[in-house]
Order: structure tokens, then C-alpha cells, then sequence
């Protein structure tokens, strides 16, 4: 029989025929360092989601507000970074940051929105 050894240290690997990994922190050691690569860019993206989010939700306190494109720039907003839209029937697009939405609208100001039944 065939000596099995721990895909992240070398160590014999002793227990269950399926088993790969001699303990758990050599799993987890393994799989932190098989997605860091994708990590690293998720986590930079889900940091831009979230300041997206807590910008819209500091001009957007009431439910609906108008604000300029020039403040949301100002605050370091960025506007390819959304989580979903949402088409209406007259074909206007809002943009959302989770529940946090936002509609562009004329002379580069937005229509801001919360999404209630966001988590059905």
C-alpha cells in the first residue's frame, strides 16, 4: 500500500482513504494559500461595494434624496462598482449597492433609493 502524505507539508497522512491533509490547519494552510490570488481582488472589490454603500447611505438618510455626481466623486464613490440593477417597465436602470440604490437622472444628478424588500 501506497504511503499517502499531506498535500500541504509532506507528512504521512494517517486515517480515512479520502483523507488529504494531516490536520486542520495544513487544510486550511492549503486552501488560504490555493485562493489567495482570488481573495486578494475579492477583497478588494467588496471594499468598494462597501464604501459605496455607507456613502449612499450617509446622503440617503430619508429613503430618497438627489444628490450631484460632484459629491459623490468627491467622496470617493465609484460607479462601476454595484452589486445589481434593477429595470423598471419605462426602462430606467437603477444601480444598487446591496439595498443602497441609485438612479442617474438629468444634468449628472442621482435619485437615490433604498430597496426595502431587498432580502426576500
Amino acid at each position: 500500500m501506497d504511503q499517502r502524505v499531506c498535500l500541504e507539508c509532506g507528512a504521512p497522512v494517517l486515517g480515512r482513504a479520502d483523507k488529504r491533509f494531516c490536520s486542520d490547519q495544513c487544510r486550511t494552510a492549503y486552501n488560504n494559500r490555493l485562493n489567495s490570488d482570488t481573495t486578494n481582488y475579492m477583497r478588494k472589490v467588496n471594499r468598494i461595494l462597501r464604501k459605496n454603500r455607507r456613502i449612499l447611505a450617509a446622503l440617503n438618510p430619508d429613503g430618497k434624496a438627489r444628490v450631484s455626481r460632484k459629491k459623490l466623486q468627491a467622496l470617493g464613490f465609484h460607479f462601476n462598482f454595484y452589486t445589481n440593477t434593477y429595470r423598471t417597465k419605462s426602462g430606467k436602470i437603477y444601480y444598487f449597492c446591496y439595498e443602497q440604490g441609485f438612479l442617474p437622472i438629468d444634468n449628472d444628478y442621482f435619485t437615490l433609493v433604498i430597496r426595502e424588500e431587498y432580502v426576500a
